[in-house]
């Protein structure tokens, strides 16, 4: 049995836990996961650190591989156990799935990071508020790239889901729920209507609904 470390709560754990749903894996029966990360310690024993050097959720264990980086973790699943072929195989849909996949990690989760951590982990007289607003506002303005996309497909592949969809909706609900939680700091947001719908498909036909409690309490 597969075993996955990591909070519900981290980003990157949903994103592998998404990705396992589509996949028809269920927890408890076709994977363990571990608590680990933030108040769960467990990241810095050296049972952990002997797997993930890095310190970092998520980690996964299948049979004698193991591997760190939430996106190469989606690679691989797809790639071991899509037996019912949920995910697009040609290679243009491949690809134009991996480059937003790096966008997201290289590009976008590095700026909005900046008010995530603001908003969410640092004690209110310790925030900077300019630092925050500045943060949000230029996540905007990254995500007017991704609207224009989608305003010529129905996801970021083509107008077929695939595991870019999961890395880029993750980071684009925390834009969403910073706003909702926190307006006056962050400022108004944007309507990006194509992104408004493509999140609606992702609710209404793929297996978000595994994460969505989780993305709810991310702010707690």
């Amino acid at each position: 049995m597969m075993r996955l470390w990591g909070r519900k709560s981290s980003i990157n754990v949903q994103k592998v836990l998404w990705c396992l749903a589509e996949l028809g894996l269920e927890e408890g029966k076709d994977f363990e996961r571990i608590d680990a990360g933030l108040h769960f310690g467990k990241n810095r024993t050296p049972e952990f650190l002997k797997l993930n050097p890095n310190g970092l959720v998520p980690t996964l264990e299948d049979g004698d591989l193991v591997l760190w980086e939430s996106n190469t973790i989606l690679r691989y699943l797809i790639r071991q156990y899509d037996q019912n072929k949920r995910f697009p195989t040609d290679t243009a849909s491949q690809y134009r799935s991996e480059k937003w996949m790096d966008w997201q990690v290289g590009t976008m989760w590095p700026v909005l990071r900046i008010a995530f951590l603001g908003l969410t982990r640092t004690p209110e007289p310790e925030r900077n508020h300019e630092s925050i607003r500045k943060s949000f506002e230029d996540t905007t303005q990254l995500l007017t790239l991704l609207d224009q996309d989608l305003a010529l497909q129905k996801y970021c592949s083509g107008n077929i889901f695939h595991i870019g969809d999961i890395s880029l909706a993750l980071c684009v609900s925390r834009w969403f729920l910073l706003h909702q939680t926190f307006p006056d700091q962050t400022g108004p947001r944007t309507p990006l209507k194509n992104i408004d719908a493509w999140m609606k498909r992702l609710e209404d036909h793929t297996q978000y609904a595994v994460v969505a409690e989780s993305q709810l309490n991310i702010i707690k």
